[in-house]
C-alpha cells in the first residue's frame, strides 16, 4: 500500500518498484528481518532532508534513540536549510548537510561525489524517516551500513532490512515515533524543541528590547512555502487588529526574506502599526522570540512546527492539508479548517475544486478572531510563563 497522492508520483513509483524488485529480487521482500542488537549499534544515521517543519517533527525521536543506543554517536543527514533545527541539539552528535536535487534546485552533479564522501564511513542504523523511493535509493541503500530501517509505503522497501508496519495515517510526529517504536522504545516522556545557547538567548533578549517587543504580544506569519496553503494576508491584519485592540497587545510579523510582499500586504489593513520582523532575523531567532509569544497565528508551514516544539500557543488555518496529520502537535492549539471532500486527495501543489482554493477562502477573519480569542483566554495562554 502506497502513501502516495500525486498521481504521477504514485505510477512513477509503482513502476519503479517493479523494476527494482527485478533487479534486487523478491527475495528481499519475503527475507524474515533479523533482531537489530543495542550493543552493536555504534554509529546511526537519521535522514530526513525535507522540509523544514518535518525536520521539525522528526525531533522527537532523537532522545528515544538516545536511550536505547546510549553508546551510539548519532548523525542526522538533512538539507542545508534545515542544519539550524539541530544545532546545539543535546542528542545529535553530527549535522550532515546535503540539498538532494529531487527536493531542491541543487545540481544533480553533487550527489555521486556526496555519497563517495559518505561511503568512506560506516553505520550500524540508518533510519530514514520519510519513506519516500528517492531517500530509499540514492541516499540509504548506498552507505555502508548494517540495518536500514524506514516504512514501506512510497516504494523502495525491497532496499530496506528492516520495513516497519504502516499503522494508517496518523500525525508525523506520531508516525515517526512509530519507528523508535518498532525499534523498542517504551517511553512515554516526550522531549523536543529547538535549543539555543546562553548567547543566543542574549541575542533574542536585545532583539526584542530593540525592536521594543514586550509581554505580552501576539505573533503572526501570514507566509508559507505552497501558495494553496496561504490564507489572505488582509484576513490576517484583521484578526490581529481586532486581538491587539481587545487585548492590548502589540502585533509581531516574521516572515522569510522572500515573503515580504506578502508581509506588506497586512500593512495597510492594520489600525496600530504592527513590528516586523521579516528577514530580519534567522530560523533560530524567531524560535526564540515565539517562545515568548501569547500566540502565533500561521498557516500550516515550517513556523507553525518551529513554535509548536517551542511551545508556544498556536491558531493555525489549515486549507488543502490534513491538520491530522500536519497540525502542530501539542495540547494548547487550535486549528481553524472548513472540510471539504477534495481534501483528503489533494497533493496541495494544485486545486481541482470548483471554486478555487475555497477551503481556504471559505475561512473567515471571524472564524480565525474567535479561536484566537478562546484561547488567548484560555488558562495559560495570555501571560506566558
Amino acid at each position: 500500500m502506497y502513501k502516495i497522492i500525486n498521481r504521477k508520483k504514485l505510477v512513477a513509483t509503482a513502476v519503479a518498484d517493479g523494476i527494482g524488485r527485478v533487479l534486487f529480487g523478491l527475495p528481499r521482500l519475503l527475507r524474515k528481518p533479523g533482531r537489530i542488537v543495542p550493543e552493536e549499534v555504534r554509529d546511526i544515521l537519521v535522514i530526513r532532508t525535507a522540509y523544514v517543519g518535518d525536520v521539525v517533527m522528526t525531533l522527537p525521536i532523537l532522545k528515544p534513540l538516545r536511550e536505547l543506543y546510549p553508546r551510539a554517536r548519532l548523525a542526522f543527514l538533512t538539507a542545508s536549510g534545515a542544519v539550524d533545527v539541530l544545532k546545539e541539539n543535546p542528542f545529535v552528535d553530527e549535522v550532515i548537510a546535503y540539498d538532494p536535487f529531487w527536493f531542491y534546485p541543487s545540481p544533480a552533479s553533487s550527489w555521486p561525489e556526496f555519497i563517495s564522501r559518505m561511503r568512506k564511513r560506516t553505520f550500524d542504523l540508518v533510519i530514514e524517516t520519510r519513506a519516500d523511493i528517492r531517500e530509499i535509493l540514492l541516499l540509504a541503500w548506498p552507505l555502508k551500513s548494517t540495518y536500514r530501517v524506514s516504512y514501506d509505503v512510497g516504494g523502495g522497501g525491497y532496499l530496506l532490512t528492516h520495513r516497519v508496519p504502516y499503522p494508517g495515517l496518523r500525525h508525523k510526529v506520531e508516525y515517526h515515533l512509530d519507528l523508535v517504536r518498532y525499534l523498542g522504545y517504551r517511553g512515554r516522556d516526550l522531549e523536543w524543541g529547538i535549543y539555543l545557547s546562553p548567547e543566543e538567548r542574549q541575542r533574542v533578549r536585545e532583539i526584542m528590547e530593540r525592536k521594543g517587543i514586550g509581554r505580552p504580544f501576539i505573533a503572526v506569519h501570514p507566509g508559507g512555502r505552497l501558495a494553496l496553503k496561504r490564507w489572505p494576508a488582509r484576513r490576517y491584519a484583521a484578526v490581529c487588529g481586532k486581538l491587539a485592540e481587545k487585548y492590548g497587545m502589540s502585533v509581531v510579523v516574521f516572515g522569510a526574506e522572500n515573503e515580504r510582499p506578502i508581509v506588506e500586504e497586512m500593512i495597510p489593513a492594520m489600525k496600530r502599526r504592527p513590528i516586523r520582523l521579516a528577514g530580519e532575523v534567522s530560523l533560530r531567532e524567531m524560535a526564540g522570540i515565539l517562545s515568548h509569544a501569547s500566540v502565533f497565528l500561521c498557516n500550516d508551514s515550517g513556523p507553525m512546527h518551529i513554535a509548536a516544539a517551542m511551545k508556544t500557543p498556536i491558531v493555525a488555518v489549515f486549507g488543502p492539508s490534513k491538520s491530522v496529520e500536519t497540525g502542530p502537535f501539542g495540547v494548547e492549539h487550535r486549528v481553524v479548517e472548513k472540510e471539504f471532500p477534495c481534501r483528503r486527495g489533494c497533493d496541495e501543489n494544485s486545486c481541482r475544486y470548483g471554486r478555487y482554493n475555497a477551503c481556504m477562502d471559505d475561512i473567515s477573519a471571524d472564524d480565525v478572531f474567535r479561536a484566537a480569542d478562546d484561547l488567548i483566554r484560555s488558562k495559560g495562554a495570555h501571560v506566558p510563563a
